[in-house]
């Protein structure tokens, strides 16, 4: 090409990612200017150029295509988009064009001065930023009780009919949709998902007081669906433990991912969680997301917060490690023991994670699927390798990370001339999603294992009858490399 494509961007803008997602689709080189890295000069410049402080903003030579939207249009658009191709081809950027900006120009100091820009954003994002403008969320008392950073529902909606010009029904109706927006939500029980114009108290997500490792980082985008943003998310996380990772997959380097650029950005994106679609997911889609998710927050954890060192750590560490998605928190058991297992009791839970009334209950997958243990890394060293997992070939994956555990001797040990099996502990915590009884569990590896000579050897030992069982030992010991 002679010429250029621009597209001036924010580091974790996922409206950016998607515009130079479609480009690389397209096979059109392009040049990627992050605007938040530069001084104030040029971020003002782009301003200037284009009336907007939204990115991406996005350049063919010259001629300023506008947001990701608008290059979406475009693409659908065949002639016109021919017409701005063969013009980048055959012709130099003008002078006028805007121009890839000095590197003497990058901001050193840290600060982005008075031009932040933020990705789109749609009317409950724009309305959440006039509400923290309109002094309404301070704090509240309820008796002994004071809720912190939150505002009160006949207020509000007092606020919305004077500011906005709408009468008291609709006001309440705008009041709702934060909440289903998962902008907001009750002080007192986040599964009341009505907005009342009534004394009782509300608080914006990100002000709530959760221990969410996402907690504080509610993004004002538009909400994407869970199969978009989970395979985003795969993408980072397959290059974060592509560098970070033993050769056997099963030792992290926590250090190394600290400092990596990478998993800072994969953090950024964690905000994204907070409003993710999840209820219009498939089962697949479901399986890969909530997977993905799952071993990434186990990471997460470990490097932000450090690992568990004893029981009543892991205890801890499995019930209170969690994200805030799709407005309503899930820990790690709850994944694993609610989504993942369709609700089911987990180690040591006396209850099942979801009541009938949680509407987490909604996103839980309607039958449990065992597959999901030789996939979920609890950061530990007899866990399953790591792995990240995509909606479309889900099954299939699943079924290869199954049949490598189950060959390896972490996961199945046969000692022929003893007639014995050795099984890992996971397959006995879990023995009922395998068909409860010591034989249907074995039963069901050796449908699963793949061919060879230990499926053969195992496969006489149960026709016998003849064989002892038993399980092997779990090293609890992080999985660390260093």
């Amino acid at each position: 090409m002679k010429g250029q494509i621009l597209v001036f961007s924010i580091v974790g803008c996922p409206h950016c990612m998607k515009a130079k997602f479609t480009l690389g689709e397209l096979n059109l080189p392009y040049v990627d200017v992050s605007v938040d890295k530069y001084q104030e000069s040029v971020r003002k410049d782009l301003v200037e150029r284009t009336g907007k402080r939204t990115v991406p903003q996005i350049f063919f030579n010259a001629h300023h295509v506008g947001g990701n939207d608008d290059l979406q249009e475009l693409v659908q658009d065949k002639e016109r988009l021919q017409k701005l191709i063969q013009e980048v081809e055959e012709n130099e950027s003008p002078a006028d064009a805007p121009q890839v900006p000095d590197t003497s120009l990058k901001n050193t100091s840290g600060t982005d001065g008075d031009f932040n820009f933020s990705c789109e954003l749609d009317d409950c994002a724009l309305l959440v930023k006039d509400l923290r403008e309109s002094g309404l969320i301070s704090d509240h008392r309820r008796g002994l009780k004071v809720y912190k950073d939150s505002f009160v529902g006949r207020e509000f909606v007092d606020w919305v009919v004077k500011t906005k010009d709408v009468d008291r029904k609709r006001a309440v109706e705008i009041g709702q949709a934060l909440i289903e927006q998962h902008f907001g939500r009750h002080v007192k029980n986040s599964n009341d998902l009505e907005f009342e114009d009534s004394d009782k108290i509300y608080r914006l997500i990100e002000d709530d007081t959760a221990t969410a490792l996402n907690q504080g980082m509610s993004s004002l985008c538009e909400p994407r669906r869970a199969s978009e943003l989970g395979e985003e998310l795969r993408r980072l996380i397959l290059d974060i433990y592509s560098e970070h990772l033993s050769k056997d997959g099963k030792g992290v380097d926590y250090k190394g991912i600290r400092d990596n650029a990478k998993y800072q950005l994969y953090v950024k994106h964690t905000a994204e969680l907070v409003r993710v679609d999840i209820a219009s997911a498939t089962r697949a889609e479901k399986l890969a997301f909530f997977i993905n998710v799952y071993n990434a927050l186990v990471i997460h954890a470990n490097v932000q917060n450090g690992p568990p060192t004893n029981l009543w750590q892991r205890y801890k560490f499995f019930n209170r490690t969690c994200y805030i998605i799709g407005g309503h928190i899930y820990s790690l058991q709850d994944i694993e023991n609610g989504v993942l297992r369709s609700n089911r009791k987990g180690i040591g839970q006396f209850s099942r994670p979801f009541s009938k009334s949680d509407p987490r209950i909604n996103i839980a997958l309607e039958t449990p699927e065992p597959l999901i243990h030789f996939a979920l890394v609890c950061g530990a060293k007899s866990c399953p390798p790591i792995k990240t997992y995509s909606a479309s070939g889900i099954y299939h994956e699943l079924k290869l990370a199954a049949e490598a555990f189950l060959e390896s001797s972490d996961g199945c040990e046969i000692l022929a001339e003893k007639n014995e099996v050795k099984l890992s502990k996971i397959l006995q915590w879990y023995k009922v999603d395998f068909g409860c009884s010591d034989n249907s569990v074995l039963q069901w590896i050796h449908e699963h294992m793949g061919d060879g000579e230990k499926k053969t050897t195992l496969g006489k030992m149960l026709a016998s009858g003849n064989y002892k069982q038993s399980y092997l030992s779990y090293n609890w010991a992080l999985n660390s490399k260093s």
